[in-house]
């Protein structure tokens, strides 16, 4: 009994030291690929794009009425 939980302990070692090397080893790939994006951006900026806001609609108070009575119909 003691060698198949000896074994089973070592198993889960292995699994957890494999997943945690695994993350360790994406978040420093992530953050050295976050460090080329933010220099490549120095070197070739984007354009700003001009973007005219839309206008604003005002709405008329016999909308909001229609809207009003339409909702106390339907109950």
């Amino acid at each position: 009994m003691n060698e198949i939980l000896s074994e089973g302990l070592v198993m889960m070692c292995i699994g957890m030291g494999t997943v945690l090397l695994f993350l360790c080893t994406m978040i420093i790939a992530m953050n050295v690929m976050s460090v080329c994006v933010a220099k490549l951006n120095e070197w070739f900026p984007e354009a700003g794009v001009n973007v005219k806001p839309a206008p604003v609609r005002t709405t008329d108070d016999s909308e909001v009425a229609v809207a009003i009575a339409a909702a106390v119909a339907t109950k």
